[in-house]
C-alpha cells in the first residue's frame, strides 16, 4: 500500500473521473471536496500522510478559457507538467493493484538505483511513479 506522498502538482480533466482513479485505484482519501463558485477543490492524500494532491481542472479562476484549452492539450499528451511519485511497502501488489484497474503502465517494476518501481500514466496522461524506496 501507498506510505508516503511525494511530490504533488497536478491538472485533471475531468474531476469525478480523477476522484475514482486515485481513491479506488491507488487508494488514496478525499481530503476536501468545496465548490468555491468557479472552482471546485478537490484534495486528495494518501491515507495518513499530511501532504495533499490538488486535482485541479485547468479553468476559471486561475485560467481564461484559451489558456486553460491549451493545458487540457497538454495534459492530454502527457507534457502538461504535473507528475506524482509515491512509495510503498509492496510493490508487486500495488503494480497487480493497477494492472488489474486496466490503468495505462508505461513500465512495469525494474530495479533503480534507488529502489523498485514502476511508471503509469492516470486517465488524463499525468505520469505516475510508484516504487519501494532504499532507506525510505
Amino acid at each position: 500500500m501507498l506510505t508516503r506522498n511525494n511530490i504533488s502538482s497536478i491538472f485533471v480533466l475531468d474531476q469525478d473521473e480523477a476522484l475514482r482513479f486515485y481513491t479506488e485505484v491507488l487508494g488514496l482519501e478525499v481530503e476536501q471536496d468545496m465548490d468555491f463558485g468557479p472552482m471546485r477543490w478537490l484534495t486528495v492524500r494518501v491515507p495518513g500522510d499530511r501532504k495533499s494532491i490538488l486535482l485541479e481542472k485547468p479553468g476559471a479562476p486561475a485560467h481564461d478559457e484559451a489558456t486553460a484549452e491549451q493545458v487540457r492539450a497538454l495534459v492530454t499528451k502527457g507534457a502538461g507538467g504535473g507528475w506524482l511519485a509515491f512509495t510503498t511497502d509492496d510493490v508487486e501488489e500495488m503494480f497487480a493493484r493497477v494492472q488489474a484497474s486496466g490503468a495505462d503502465i508505461t513500465q512495469e517494476i525494474v530495479d533503480q538505483p534507488y529502489g523498485r518501481d514502476f511508471a503509469l500514466r492516470d486517465p488524463f496522461g499525468n505520469h505516475i511513479r510508484i516504487g519501494e524506496v532504499l532507506g525510505g
